[in-house]
């Protein structure tokens, strides 16, 4: 499998789409799907038709990236506009694609997902691997339809996001932008794709219940305490001083994790909102009657696992590509040093052509944890040459 990336940063959608293609897919001789992140703010449906007007018959996937993208030649970004687009080209591979609108039903709109995508790609049977990208809210509900047709195989992905919580995001395929929704791509091939999910966080010793939920995503109690008087205490801060919105960046730093069974990951969930009557709302599904731990790290450790999760991938593994699934919320806490972030990255990357586009949520798996649903992640994935 060979890879190429190619990024634009012109204003105009159909221009930039033209512009990405071209340079995303020089030298291939079989383009066959293009992950594409950009910015809100263009006319999706343009950069589509601009891609496609160059490559006719190449598979799309991918869906808005907070701020910038990340390809090896910096970090892509305007106020204007931007993108970016990695290329995988194999006479081997095959795939398929399809997006829905969320619908009434996501798990419903996930199983129709699943079989449009099998249709795309002319299988009758589970792919090696897919890909998801969805909107915020429902992205567990997406996951269990397409199971429910194909099984608990490997997968990645991630929740589209914009640049300042504000809604504009988009997920889209070949055809297809979705405001509310969700994309897939179902994978064919003999080559391997290696999906490692990582918050690199360190676990403390704050640990309690989960007492009492709201719609999977609000926890109104930890041992039977109001959720955010228990959460300040354990950050040491006064609850006024996180209620709001004001948790969402004090809450990076101070993610919650939740052990698998098994011992062998730490889901981080993020809060999101310290509500008014002391619950928190999250970016991701929790259930009662489970533990629930603070998590911690700083600038240099979210920078450092960056590196850690590339040099994962890389384990063993010769690949040809990688994308880089990579929380939009860390770098915003970040900051500043998003450019010591890419030079960590390109660092650690070498030569391998990557793409990284920055979301709400990320998936992946890492041993036999399963899929899951991150907040405040790394889902990188590697495609093999061989």
């Amino acid at each position: 499998m060979r890879t190429m990336v190619g990024s634009s940063i012109l204003p105009n959608g159909f221009d930039a789409g033209v512009e990405i293609a071209k340079n995303s897919t020089k030298g291939l001789k079989t383009p066959v799907l293009g992950f594409l992140f950009t910015s809100e703010l263009y006319d999706h449906a343009e950069v589509l038709n601009g891609i496609k007007s160059v490559t006719p018959g190449i598979k799309i996937i991918g869906c808005t990236s907070s701020g910038a993208v990340m390809t090896p030649d910096g970090i892509i970004s305007s106020a204007d506009g931007y993108g970016a687009m990695m290329v995988l080209d194999d006479n081997e591979l095959c795939v398929g694609v399809a997006s829905a609108p969320r619908g009434t039903d996501p798990r419903m709109t996930g199983r129709k997902l699943a079989k449009e995508a099998l249709d795309d790609a002319g299988k009758k049977f589970a792919p090696y691997a897919f890909a998801m990208f969805a909107t915020p809210g429902e992205e567990e509900d997406y996951l269990k339809g397409i199971q429910d047709v194909i099984g608990e195989i490997p997968m990645f992905g991630g929740t589209c996001s914009d640049n300042n919580l504000s809604g504009e995001w988009k997920v889209f395929d070949s055809e297809n932008v979705q405001t509310d929704g969700c994309a897939v791509v179902f994978f064919y091939t003999n080559k391997d794709i290696k999906n490692v999910i990582d918050g690199t966080y360190n676990e403390t010793e704050s640990i309690g219940i989960i007492t009492e939920t709201d719609n999977n995503r609000m926890i109104k109690t930890i041992d039977g305490e109001p959720s955010l008087e228990k959460y300040a205490s354990w950050i040491g801060e006064e609850v006024e001083n996180i209620k709001g919105t004001k948790i969402l960046t004090a809450s990076v730093a101070h993610p919650l994790g939740l052990k698998t069974l098994d011992g062998e990951m730490t889901i981080v969930r993020h809060p999101l909102v310290g509500n008014e009557e002391g619950t928190i709302s999250l970016g991701a599904d929790v259930s009662s009657k489970t533990a629930v731990m603070l998590l911690e790290s700083d600038e240099d450790g979210l920078i450092g696992g960056a590196v850690q999760t590339v040099k994962q991938v890389l384990s063993n593994f010769q690949a040809s590509g990688l994308l880089l699934i990579h929380s939009s919320e860390r770098k915003n806490y970040i900051g500043e040093r998003i450019d010591e972030d890419f030079v960590a990255i390109k660092n650690a990357v070498g030569d391998i052509p990557f793409i990284v586009a920055f979301t709400l949520a990320e998936y992946g798996q890492k041993d036999h944890s399963g899929a899951k649903i991150n907040n405040l992640s790394l889902s990188f994935t590697g495609f093999s040459e061989n």
